[in-house]
């Protein structure tokens, strides 16, 4: 198994140059290895004993596979072999394909270090993966919202890799174990590098310009498992040292309320779902030992919504209900709204209780609450009027939709106990009142949030508050 996943780690880049060098296999090698990866997450997942590969002794350089990893892989591999089928016909060079499994390799890198130093190579390389995907179209716009993702990217890993130093100064090793040991200071610096780059709080305010001014296959990309490679450190952080697992949940909450509170009165599409991917990521880390579950059904759901939202004739809700859309594409919006609302039948429910039930109460209390807006949201979705459309939609979307719709299906059984009555009661109490809020408020209140916090100048500002919260966490 330990050589198994040095060839698993390695491939994507070999498979991704030689596309590059044979354009006319691009896209076949590149679907070929997120089918490469899901087996490897599928057996990754059947295994009982989590997997340790030391690649230097000295250094605490270590790879940790367990079903956390597991999870976090297979979701990797299904949303991009999505995008890929989804591009499939659409004329995209071979330097997109190339970029697409780079990303992917590298993405999946994050999802077995347990060290700090390969966390901080492989993060570097999704940052210039990820830049160039985002600026592919090479327009002005295109460009300018890939060199603001940089930016924001490398500054925060500039925080991060002082951080780094300052633990293996303490321990004279990388191991994420190592914070224990090390210095208040270093602590602050790695959340805060680790909390940007995911997207986490108020250091992921660059988030919805970035995803929702992406073309629509990278927003699927960088919403369903880019941003999740900050979130996946803080995770695995937080199952090997106790001392910081109550901090990385109270970032959770926050980080729930805070992106469903931006997302509730957004009338662009892409922008609600780009601001409703922060409050999913707050999930995740409230319940880190059963985050990699929510990391997949979370990635399905929004590669889905996504790729559909790129397909309807507008971003605006308005303009949207004005002509209504093709019946096929709101079936697909009801499916992937009612997974990421808590309903039975998709995995979302599943989740969601496996979720709330590693919660204390006033956690629970929390999520239950950021849950109701959750619903409120996506019930613009739903709500949304159609008719029987004779618009032509490309195969392409259409395999890559069933794959994911398939996938939230399929993925109930990894938590079949969640169905219960009392459990399905309280989720469909919870979509009763969001939806009522919904009528009530949401679709009657026409509010435009500021977005000056958005703006450059302030999201660094920004980075420098949440280093001073943060040391203030930590020294407390």
């Amino acid at each position: 198994m330990n050589t198994l996943t040095i060839i698993w780690i390695a491939l994507p880049f070999f498979v991704g140059f030689v596309g590059y060098l044979v354009p006319k296999v691009d896209r076949y090698l590149a679907l070929a290895m997120t089918l490469v990866s899901a087996s490897y997450a599928a057996r990754v997942l059947m295994e009982s004993t989590p997997l340790t590969v030391e690649l230097m002794d000295n250094f605490g350089v270590t790879l940790q596979i367990d079903s956390l990893s597991g999870y976090f892989i297979l979701t990797n591999a299904l949303v991009t072999a999505a995008v890929i089928c989804y591009c499939w016909g659409t004329g995209k060079s071979a330097f997109f394909y190339t970029q697409t499994i780079i990303l992917h390799g590298s993405v999946n890198a994050v999802f077995i270090c347990a060290d700090f130093i390969s966390l901080y190579v492989a993060l570097e390389v999704i940052g210039i993966a990820a830049f160039l995907l985002v600026s592919y179209p090479r327009t002005n716009r295109a460009i300018w919202v890939a060199l603001r993702y940089l930016f924001i990217s490398n500054t925060a890993m500039l925080f991060y890799l002082v951080g780094a130093v300052l633990v293996y100064q303490a321990n004279n090793s990388f191991a994420f174990a190592g914070l224990e040991k090390a210095p208040p200071e270093a602590l602050a610096l790695i959340f805060l590098g680790l909390l940007t780059k995911g997207g986490i709080f108020v250091s992921g305010l660059w988030l919805p310009l970035t995803h929702s001014e992406s073309e629509t296959p990278v927003s699927a990309l960088l919403s369903g498992v880019v941003v999740k490679t900050g979130v996946f450190p803080l995770a695995r952080m937080a199952l090997m040292v106790d001392t910081v697992a109550p901090v990385i949940t109270l970032f959770g909450i926050g980080t729930a309320f805070l992106g469903i509170s931006l997302a509730l009165f957004e009338q662009d599409t892409k922008r609600l779902l780009a601001q409703s991917t922060i409050s999913q990521l707050g999930f995740i880390l409230a319940a880190p030992a059963v985050g990699g579950f929510y990391a997949l059904t979370h990635g399905l759901v929004k590669a889905t919504l996504f790729l559909t939202a790129g397909t309807l004739p507008s971003r605006d809700f308005q303009e949207l209900h004005k002509q209504p859309i093709p019946r096929s594409l709101w079936l697909v919006l009801l499916m992937a709204s009612c997974s990421i609302s808590g309903l039975p039948l998709w995995a979302g429910f599943a989740s969601k209780a496996l979720t709330l039930k590693s919660l204390l109460p006033w956690q629970m209390l929390a999520l239950n609450i950021a849950t109701v807006g959750t619903v409120a949201t996506f019930a613009k979705f739903i709500f949304l009027p159609h008719q029987r459309g004779s618009k032509s939609i490309r195969t392409g979307f259409w395999v890559a939709v069933l794959l994911l719709l398939g996938g939230l299906l399929a993925a109930n059984g990894a938590y079949y106990q969640a169905y219960t009555v009392a459990n399905i009661g309280k989720a469909l109490a919870k979509v009763a009142i969001g939806w009522l809020v919904y009528w009530l408020v949401i679709r009657r209140v026409v509010l435009k949030l500021p977005r000056v916090q958005e703006q450059l100048e302030h999201l660094i500002g920004g980075m420098s508050l949440m280093l001073v919260l943060l040391f203030w966490m930590v020294l407390a």
